[in-house]
């Protein structure tokens, strides 16, 4: 049988990323990047943003954040935007909730993204508030 050389499993390398409670810099976008927030997970390491501008673009999640940072929907993050594809983009950085706080603090987010919010939209056309629940009418039971 061959000699175990490593220390551990999967479960050990995901626990290394323990560096989550420092302050680190905030990152603002530059030219060719813009913030967006998640609004689901495609899996394959692909996802969906609603980007500042209003476009719904498919991106791509890096291979420096690929498995090392999690995201889910509802999650604001920095995508780059590609010059060939408009409706693609790549993510660049993901914001902790408080960075995303900051980030609409400054007015860097408009007032459509919602950090700790999930990323379905329950607004319809007019952008009025909708709940996400079908209604029914009472009916008698013994008219059915």
């Amino acid at each position: 049988m061959p000699k175990n050389k490593g220390k551990g499993g999967k479960n050990r390398k995901r626990g290394k990323n323990e560096a989550d409670d420092e302050k680190r810099e905030l990152v603002f976008k530059e030219d060719g990047q813009d913030y967006a927030q998640v609004t689901r997970m495609l899996g394959n390491g692909r996802l969906e943003a609603k980007c500042s501008d209003g476009v719904l673009r498919l991106c791509h999640i890096c291979g420096k954040l690929h498995k090392k940072v999690w995201i889910a929907a509802g999650d604001i993050v920095l995508v780059g935007l590609r010059d060939y594809q408009d409706g693609k983009a790549d993510v660049i950085h993901k914001y902790m909730p408080d960075e995303a706080r900051l980030l609409k603090a400054y007015g860097e987010l408009s007032d459509s993204f919602r950090p700790n919010e999930g990323g379905g939209n329950d607004d319809d056309d007019d952008g009025n508030r909708v709940d996400s629940y079908f209604g029914f009418e009472e009916v008698d039971i013994d008219k059915v």
